[in-house]
């Protein structure tokens, strides 16, 4: 019997607070139950695993996350845009770390499509990045770069990776800096090669 007064959304966002607490990887069905005061049984008639929990978690973060972007970068765009959109994400890892590590989970394609807030997140970067004046396939190589940087950084300041006297958002800030620059300069992609034959010695030569 499901407990009066548990839905999905309430053990989802009680999954993502926590997870903000105590690490996301320490968010067990077992420890939410007990926040609840419930049995595991009662909990799995709102989720089929910690997969899907941990996957619920990631589009819950993925709606705020596309919120605090379109709020972020609403009127602006290059430089200004690039640093709002910048210290909205940095910004949303600190205060959400467990919300945020869920979001650099692997995600099923199908529960992307599904959700609003993901395609939203996705769509708000990509419309960033064409404002440099970027078109396929060199902005996914934009927002890997983006997301690759931002990522790195926010992962070593988050464990104290930051040891030097230099003040920390000093150096975040010349880093979006040298983004901006790249992205102002972005060497377009080669052309693709589309012979069968120059295809086949091309992946013969990566697996050599």
């Amino acid at each position: 019997m499901v407990r009066a007064g548990l839905t999905t959304e309430r053990v989802v966002r009680a999954a993502a607070d926590l997870a903000d607490i105590v690490g996301l990887d320490s968010v067990t069905v077992s420890a939410l139950a007990r926040s609840f005061g419930v049995k595991d049984a009662s909990l799995y008639s709102h989720v089929k695993s910690i997969a899907d929990l941990r996957a619920r978690v990631a589009l819950l973060a993925a709606d705020e996350l596309a919120d605090h972007f379109g709020t972020a970068v609403a009127g602006l765009a290059g430089k200004d845009a690039l640093m709002a959109f910048a210290d909205a994400y940095r910004g949303y890892a600190q205060e959400h770390p467990g919300r945020y590590a869920a979001t650099q989970l692997p995600m099923d394609p199908a529960l992307i499509a599904e959700s609003p807030g993901a395609l939203r997140k996705i769509e708000l970067t990509y419309a960033m990045l064409r404002g440099y004046g970027l078109a396929e396939p060199d902005l996914t190589d934009a927002v890997r770069l983006l997301r690759s940087t931002f990522h790195g950084f926010i992962s070593i300041e988050a464990g104290g990776g930051f040891g030097h006297s230099r003040e920390v958002q000093a150096s975040w800030e010349r880093a979006v800096e040298a983004l901006h620059l790249a992205l102002e300069n972005w060497p377009s992609a080669p052309a693709e090669q589309t012979s069968s034959r120059t295809s086949g010695t091309s992946r013969k030569r990566r697996t050599s």
